[in-house]
């Protein structure tokens, strides 16, 4: 009996607690004070312990736009001093943008409680024109993969132009402004650097920034890189976003195009920007839009006085020489093969190699050549390789001197070598005892130099005989020449007609077409109601908004898949849509941003939400 004493008394100090629940709390926050028309901020409003069916209305203006709004629950329990309390916090996040410069004092949120109205204090708010930044905490930088070699550093490729930065959670793709027109879909086109020596290697890229669906993107009009050596790094061949968050604004980034580029010549020169024709929406409710990226202007300084001799201009980069020869012990007359090997950063295809020289009793051939160029994140490392065949004319021990390669580094703004050690040769008496072989007057890779490498049993010349046949037959009077003939005309007249029948029985009227449509955005209205318990948010709000576009797509005659709130409210005005059925509209699509972007949302939201779609569809005028 103690015992259910005991928990009787605990029961009722829990529900006196809980009914005795804390004051209303109320208030709004901005991350910033000051700002320039081309950011965005964040505004946070904050609500504790209300009571059900209590309802905020968020702060609107002429001077503000307010661009995404996400929201998110939680829940606390305390038990302090023999009494129990229960807190329940929703937190909205607003981002908005400044219209206009000057001083925006951003209204007071309301909160209604059954009729009784309280108010957050109102903000105001120092907005300049352009851009004002907002340092962020600096970031670590990417290990560079050369380093081990004994390369000097790459430069930090977070140093964009523009201010560009690179987020932690994924180095390839860059931070930026969001420009004042076409928020939603926009290119940009980044550089490494806006200041270069001739020859330094520079990192070009191009991408798109979207929040809206993309369906395709059709070959990028890339501009003239005049005055520049260009290397493919990376040329995505599917649209493959990856997730970024822009100022609180989530967006889709898509990677076009990445090339390394070398600058020949000294001077200031403009980058125009990139163009690309984009279909938003979906496959067959598609939008086709044109974009047109940022120029860049870069400034290439010439390479500063002072080179050592030998030094060759287009031999800018960080690079290592060796050289391999096998074997280093042979018979007279028989060969050595010689491998030289430069590998590193830079221009490789426009690398001048030392000449290999050799001393007397010595014949060194010409070498054969080979590049590899391949990308390293966001530069690319090459390699050449010269081999060379080396014949010794004579007995004995010979010295093949080390080769020294003099090149300019620009990241560290001074000339630098790389040099190899000499090669040593022992040369032993050939077949007879042989000391030497013929002289010839011929030159390395010449005939004469030829039947001396026959003559010592070496490398002989591949010959080849061939014989050819007259056919007594002419082409034109051979059985199949006329059937070969008309076959291709014949195939192109079939395919003609069989395009023609085609369309005629593909062909649909406007109205069948709408219905159909309707009838698909319905269909897609049940495939929400399926994933209403047991898919993820995303997938289910994701499903909704696409069946009401659909749908909306259908009854107004067009794709409104990436039009803004107010583009869509135009439409629907024009349509003769009554305000009323609009708010419904806006209010429903606000709605699965709300769930989407925000997970901590009310599960039963879900059920509200379906039916608020479907009550639009079966409401809209006929």
């Amino acid at each position: 009996m103690r015992r259910t004493g005991s928990a009787l008394v605990v029961l009722a100090l829990l529900w006196t607690g809980v009914a005795g629940a804390a004051d209303i709390e109320f208030y709004q926050t901005v991350d910033r004070t000051e700002v320039g028309v081309s950011d965005v901020f964040t505004l946070t409003v904050v609500l504790s312990n209300a009571q059900d069916g209590s309802k905020v209305t968020f702060p609107v203006g002429p001077e503000l736009e307010t661009l995404n709004r996400t929201e998110s629950q939680q829940q606390s329990m305390e038990f302090i001093n023999g009494r129990f309390s229960q807190k329940n916090s929703r937190t909205w996040r607003l981002t908005l943008r400044a219209l206009k410069p000057g001083t925006v004092h951003i209204p007071a949120s309301v909160l209604d409680v059954r009729g009784h109205l309280y108010k957050t204090e109102p903000i105001t708010l120092t907005v300049r024109r352009g851009h004002v930044s907002d340092p962020n905490p600096a970031h670590p930088r990417p290990q560079d993969p050369l380093s081990a070699l004994g390369f000097p550093p790459m430069p930090d490729p977070r140093q964009m132009q523009g201010g560009i930065d690179v987020d932690d959670d994924n180095q390839d793709i860059p931070d930026t402004s969001i420009p004042g027109q076409n928020s939603d879909l926009f290119l940009r086109s980044v550089v490494d650097k806006s200041d270069a020596y001739v020859g330094e290697q520079l990192t070009f890229s191009v991408f798109i920034y979207s929040r809206v669906e993309l369906s395709a993107v059709d070959p990028v009009s890339m501009p003239k890189l005049d005055g520049f050596w260009s290397e493919e790094i990376d040329s995505p061949d599917r649209l493959a976003p990856e997730q970024k968050i822009l100022n609180g604004i989530p967006y889709r980034v898509y990677l076009i195009k990445r090339r390394a580029i070398f600058p020949v010549k000294s001077g200031t020169f403009t980058i125009t920007g990139a163009e690309a024709d984009i279909t938003t929406g979906f496959l067959f409710a598609g939008r086709r839009v044109h974009r047109e990226g940022n120029a860049l202007t870069i400034k290439v300084k010439p390479l500063p006085t002072g080179a050592p001799a030998g030094f060759g201009q287009s031999n800018v980069g960080a690079w290592k020489m060796t050289v391999e020869a096998a074997p280093t012990q042979v018979e007279l007359g028989g060969p050595v093969n010689l491998k030289v090997t430069v590998e590193g950063r830079g221009n490789v295809r426009d690398l001048i190699l030392p000449k290999l020289v050799a001393p007397a009793g010595v014949k060194v051939f010409d070498p054969t050549t080979t590049d590899k160029v391949q990308a390293e994140r966001f530069r690319v490392v090459g390699k050449r390789t010269q081999e060379y065949v080396v014949m010794p004319q004579q007995t004995g021990t010979f010295t093949l001197p080390g080769l020294t390669l003099p090149y300019f580094n620009p990241e560290q703004r001074r000339y630098e070598a790389t040099r190899t050690e000499p090669v040593i040769l022992h040369v032993t008496p050939g077949a007879g005892g042989a000391t030497s072989l013929a002289r010839n007057s011929g030159t390395p890779g010449t005939a004469g130099g030829a039947k001396n490498v026959l003559a010592a049993g070496g490398l002989r010349p591949l010959r080849y005989q061939a014989t050819f046949e007259h056919d007594e037959t002419p082409l034109w009077k051979k059985a199949f020449f006329l059937p070969a003939l008309a076959l291709p005309p014949l195939a192109w007249a079939f395919l003609g007609v069989l395009g023609l029948v085609r369309g005629r029985l593909s062909r649909e009227d406007p109205s069948s077409l709408t219905r159909r449509k309707l009838k698909a955005a319905r269909g897609r209205l049940d495939e929400a109601e399926k994933l209403k318990a047991q898919g993820t948010a995303q997938a289910f709000y994701g499903e909704v908004e696409r069946s009401l576009l659909s749908f909306l797509e259908a009854k107004l005659g067009g794709p409104v898949g990436g039009l803004t709130r107010e583009a869509l409210s135009a439409r629907m005005t024009a349509a003769q849509i009554s305000g009323a059925l609009q708010m419904r509209v806006r209010t429903v699509l606000d709605e699965c941003d709300v769930g989407r972007f925000a997970p901590g949302a009310d599960a039963g939201a879900r059920g509200r939400v379906l039916d608020e779609a479907a009550s639009v569809m079966e409401g809209w005028p006929a």
